[in-house]
């Protein structure tokens, strides 16, 4: 279960542009990874130091410059340096916690989405924020964890398949945009499986584990909504834009990772109607169970109210009781105890009550 409650904050009264990471707190080192390409070659590098990545900058090839970990304040402002990104998009990049959304300073795009994946052994949802500038012949994409959903795209570029390698940089990052999309589906395929046992679960055999499952479950929906909703309008002023560094051949691609993400919003939609209605399947069942149990002791109390009477009557320690000197008095009042009860069960069972 994704958590909602992390902290966000930083220190108030900052100037803004002021960069302070906001995220999971690491020590390891920055990786930066370089992929450079045209139509005809194809050159890939790990670089150790920002400075390395800037002859890339001039050149007319389509460049890819990959930073894992934003935790590391200095790497941030040199690249903001290097390519003269503003302060307040260094700001966004750092805090790990922004919701999906598109802003155009002329000479760049700058997108930030949701990655996000099923961790099955954990059964958890993993969340973390890719930023993205788009420059006009390179895309600088930062993560905070190894680990990430462009295998496929890197694929295509070593192996000149598609159109990636034919394409320019503003193909390369809806390819980047696509695979993230594209990975939401595998997400909900695996919720859609989780939500359909747990329906199985409620019908069946409900426990108060289960009650945990939903709601972490209806936790997660809430949360894959708040992370795709808004990608949803980023795309859309993305396709829809006047900016130069979208060319109208990559326009119809993006139309296309809209109409996905619009699906992935529906599902999500879905699985929150279907995951409310198995809650109120299982607080029904609990219910229900609970009527039963009830039904069965008040039936037992009602059959033994009347028996409960007549061995009080004969409990009372009066000395001149008709019936005390009277030898078949025991067992006599031990047939009208059996003739009642069973009379109040064909009763009961007349009545449809058992």
């Amino acid at each position: 279960m994704v958590n909602f409650f992390r902290k966000t904050s930083k220190t108030p009264g900052l100037s803004p542009g002021t960069l302070v990471h906001i995220g999971e707190k690491k020590t390891e080192e920055v990786n930066i990874s370089v992929i450079d390409y045209d139509e005809s070659q194809i050159q890939e590098k790990d670089a150790a130091t920002v400075g390395e990545c800037l002859p890339f900058k001039e050149k007319p090839t389509v460049t890819w410059i990959n930073v894992i970990g934003i935790h590391d304040i200095t790497v941030i402002e040199e690249f903001g340096k290097a390519f003269n990104i503003h302060p307040l998009l260094l700001e966004d990049i750092v805090h790990s916690d922004q919701r999906p959304k598109l802003e155009d300073y002329d000479d760049y795009l700058f997108l930030v989405l949701r990655m996000l994946r099923y961790d099955e052994p954990k059964e958890e949802l993993r969340s973390e924020q890719v930023s993205m500038i788009l420059g006009p012949n390179f895309v600088v994409s930062f993560q905070e964890h190894e680990g990430d959903v462009f295998d496929p795209v890197r694929a295509r570029i070593r192996n000149g398949k598609g159109k990636v390698r034919k394409m320019g940089c503003d193909y390369l990052a809806y390819a980047l945009i696509d695979s993230i999309v594209d990975n939401y589906f595998l997400v909900l395929e695996k919720y859609g499986e989780k939500i359909e046992i747990l329906q199985e679960e409620v019908l069946s055999h409900p426990t108060p584990d289960t009650l945990q499952v939903i709601h972490g479950t209806k936790r997660d929906m809430i949360f894959l909504r708040k992370s795709v909703w808004p990608l949803r309008e980023a795309i859309n002023a993305l396709q829809r834009g006047e900016s130069s560094l979208i060319t109208d051949a990559v326009s119809v691609y993006l139309r296309d990772v809209y109409d996905h993400t619009i699906q992935v919003i529906d599902t999500i939609e879905t699985f929150r109607d279907m995951i409310s209605g198995t809650l109120d399947v299982y607080l029904s069942s609990v219910s229900n169970k609970m009527n039963e149990v009830m039904k069965v002791l008040t039936i037992i109390a009602t059959i033994f109210i009347p028996l409960t009477f007549i061995a009080g009557i004969y409990g009372m320690n009066f000395k001149y009781m008709p019936e005390l000197e009277w030898h078949w008095a025991y067992p006599f009042v031990w047939i009208i105890f059996v003739v009642l009860g069973i009379l109040m069960l064909i009763g009961f069972r007349r009545k449809r009550w058992l």
